[in-house]
């Protein structure tokens, strides 16, 4: 019997990509959209007009399209991770969407968490370490994760936790480091401003990204925290030298420029022993 799947997100970085995953397999995709105008020629895809913040008073789980599994990806306000915003409307207005699907007949969830919810732990993280995220990004999505395993003692429902750390490729947005290097290319600057860059990180391609999250969606089982990561820490300035040799950019580096963020430490990267065991016989390289 063919799946359907519900993504929300689907326009947003990796939802586009998650999307071209799911359209490689045989099964039925819903997504939401703001404005289903915009997507009319999408014909592999039911697009379901529905804002998050503002839910239809009627059966959600059948409005949707009655979906085995749920891919949440959707989430405002990003890259601004200080913002309030994320726990005083996002917080409340994800919890109530997911809740409505849950009592109305949803049996499977896989949402998009982040490595914020660590906070500022040094070193490998492991999923079973305890959390304390130290920004309001990284505070309402550990929040959302908390309410859920609470819904669970009333509600039957499968959850996958996606601690999504790092991430880069074709499309992202220039606030990203990625962005921001590419954009500079295009518009001829010599130079490329960063910090020093001496901060380890956790990187995966976004096409690796979105394959373990269709992949962990698909199992349908209850999964918990695990984290999307690629577990090789590799240092900023590395990274970034990688990018301009893969891609040819004539440009230099500059580092120093800028300060580090204080909202993270300067060394972290995923434990990814957890996800291998889960999606077997994948791996990025």
């Amino acid at each position: 019997m063919t799946d359907t799947v519900l993504l929300t997100g689907a326009t947003g970085f990796i939802g586009q990509y998650v999307l071209k995953e799911l359209k490689k397999l045989d099964i039925k995709i819903f997504c939401l959209c703001r404005n289903k105008r915009d997507h009319l020629q999408d014909k592999a895809v039911n697009w379901v007009e529905l804002d998050i913040h503002n839910l239809p008073d009627t059966d959600l789980f059948e409005y949707v399209g009655k979906p085995d599994v749920l891919i949440h990806l959707a989430w405002g306000g990003l890259p601004h991770y200080k913002s309030l915003h994320h726990f005083e409307k996002e917080l409340p207005s994800h919890y109530a969407f997911l809740k409505r699907l849950v009592e109305s007949g949803l049996s499977n969830l896989t949402i998009a968490g982040t490595c914020f919810e660590y906070g500022l732990k040094h070193g490998p993280l492991r999923e079973n370490i305890e959390v304390n995220p130290n920004t309001p990004y990284g505070f309402a999505k550990d929040s959302l994760r908390r309410m859920l395993e609470f819904l669970k003692q009333h509600y039957e429902f499968n959850l996958t936790w996606c601690r999504i750390f790092y991430v880069y490729g074709e499309g992202q947005p220039e606030s990203s480091i990625f962005g921001q290097i590419k954009a500079a290319t295009q518009k001829g600057n010599k130079v490329f401003n960063m910090s020093e860059g001496e901060q380890i990180r956790d990187y995966l391609p976004v096409e690796m990204l979105s394959r373990y999250i269709v992949k962990l969606a698909l199992l349908k089982s209850d999964v918990g925290v695990v984290n999307v990561c690629s577990g090789r820490p590799v240092s900023i300035r590395r990274l970034v030298k990688t990018w301009i040799k893969e891609n040819h950019w004539n440009i230099d580096l500059n580092p120093g420029y800028y300060p580090y963020p204080d909202y993270e430490p300067l060394a972290f990267w995923g434990d990814k022993t957890k996800l291998d065991n889960l999606v077997k016989g994948d791996s990025h390289g």
